[in-house]
């Protein structure tokens, strides 16, 4: 089978979440049982300095608009671990700053950028070769399951192509004004309330949610989520009306890069046999947020994220007065909102024995902090798969996670210290605290806690399981089609 990836990032070249790192994860996956996989990526800025001398592969593309063409080239981005990888090179649309927006907003462009992305994907395909299936990935190429199924309706070599849409998190969607349908050369007749049309504006992800063959979400519990008003960010209507071709896929992670067993950024190796290098990484991470004399009976918290209140900051916030008076030290990695970076930093100086807060991200910090801390929390308003809290797993950082999204699915909590984490349901920072304490009475509890740490640390949630899972998906979209 061969499978085209479309996505606007895709780790190692551009990245700002969890996407990147599914795209960049998923296609090797896939190649490792047998298929032909290929990437399609716009050609950053970013990317270029990653990948300067990437050949041409197709020197012209033509996308055209109203009144004018775009000329895209197609540039090779080589081939690893079987997983082909291709740049989209259009200077003007993507030689920028950073990937959608600037401190000011998005990029106003941004539907003829993706638009562009999309298209270009589609007739490089008729060059190096038309796939079995194309998986595109939220609104940024969401559109090109609206392309094949209109532009392209009547193209005998791609009419008959499925599409598959991962919505990653539903909360971006791609909102562009009335005229794009015009921009993108789209009928007017799709711009209706049951196809694209939503609140007035020409909405991209809608569009891939009707007309790709079938939608996966990270989870299993946020393919749930998202077909409620609470989750679906006006999108549920449209969701469960395709709820029989929906599947949650609980993202798998990359154990090459996330191992405390050969992990080269932390202090010592460790595994769930040979405990004893935790407590260097430990001392190394209190270490390297200037915290001496803590002493063994104190539990390290640790936070990487991004510092926002879907991510649950406003509960960390909260409690952070009545947190400090337990017995614990709490260190924290992220940017985000200015609103938050200010509030982390001022109360870090404010509890400075007890609080550390780094406004950055530092991908060498954020190992240690896995390998280091007693405890992770993310205590997210919503989190459609979520990576750290299986990173923690498999470090023995025991998470606490609110129950919502790929949190709920991966994290068990059970009575008297079982299961391999804990979890609070109500979206109150009481709550969160509730949780936090009641990780704090295991951990006084060292037998018990050293046995929760070995079960998280034994599960398994590498690729191999979702990738079987998504080949199901695509062979039953290709049939549907044939």
């Amino acid at each position: 089978m061969h499978i085209v990836f479309a996505a606007s990032e895709c780790a190692p070249w551009a990245k700002t979440g969890g996407l990147a790192d599914v795209v960049g994860s998923l296609p090797r996956a896939l190649a490792k049982l047998g298929h032909k996989v290929s990437v399609f990526l716009p050609y950053y800025r970013q990317v270029a300095k990653a990948a300067p001398d990437a050949p041409v592969v197709i020197p012209s593309i033509t996308v055209p608009f109203p009144t004018y063409n775009r000329f895209v080239r197609i540039l090779d981005g080589g081939l690893a671990e079987g997983v082909q990888a291709y740049f989209v090179d259009s200077p003007e649309l993507f030689d920028r700053e950073s990937f959608y927006s600037t401190p000011s907003g998005d990029y106003p462009d941004n539907a003829e950028r993706f638009g562009t992305l999309s298209r270009a994907v589609i007739e490089a395909c008729k060059v190096l070769g038309v796939p079995d299936v194309f998986h595109v990935h939220d609104w940024q190429t969401a559109i090109l399951a609206v392309f094949l199924r209109s532009t392209y309706y009547f193209d005998p070599v791609l009419r008959h192509v499925p599409a598959v849409l991962t919505i990653h998190n539903a909360g971006y969607q791609g909102w562009f004004p009335p005229r794009t349908m015009e921009t993108l050369l789209l009928p007017w007749d799709m711009f209706t309330f049951d196809k694209l049309e939503q609140n007035d504006t020409v909405n991209f992800l809608k569009g891939g949610i009707v007309y790709a063959d079938a939608l996966t979400t990270v989870s299993r519990k946020y393919a749930e989520e998202i077909q409620t008003a609470e989750y679906g960010n006006g999108l549920e209507e449209a969701i469960r009306r395709r709820r029989g071709d929906l599947f949650g896929i609980l993202n798998g992670v990359d154990y090459e890069e996330w191992d405390p067993a050969i992990d080269p950024h932390i202090a010592a190796h460790y595994s769930v046999e040979k405990l004893a290098g935790k407590k260097e990484c430990r001392r190394d991470l209190l270490h390297a947020f200037g915290l001496e004399g803590i002493s063994d009976d104190t539990a390290v918290i640790g936070v990487v994220s991004r510092f926002a209140t879907q991510k649950g900051f406003d509960f960390i916030v909260d409690i952070l007065d009545r947190l400090v008076q337990e017995d614990i030290v709490l260190v924290m990695l992220g940017t985000g909102e200015e609103h938050y970076e200010r509030l982390l930093t001022e109360m870090a100086g404010r509890y400075s024995d007890k609080v550390r807060v780094q406004v950055n991200f530092d991908n060498v910090i954020a190992h240690k902090i896995e390998a280091g801390a007693d405890m992770f929390l993310m205590p997210s308003r919503y989190e459609p798969g979520g990576l750290n809290q299986i990173y923690s797993l498999r470090y023995g950082t025991v998470p606490i996670v609110r129950a919502t999204g790929g949190l709920d699915d991966t994290i068990d909590e059970e009575p008297n210290g079982g299961g391999n984490g804990f979890k609070f349901r109500g979206y109150n920072s009481s709550d969160l605290m509730a949780a936090i304490r009641r990780a704090l009475d295991t951990f006084r509890n060292k037998e018990e806690w050293r046995q929760m740490m070995k079960r998280g640390m034994m599960q398994d949630f590498s690729w191999d399981k979702p990738a079987q899972e998504y080949v199901r998906v695509y062979e039953r979209v290709i049939a549907n089609r044939s």
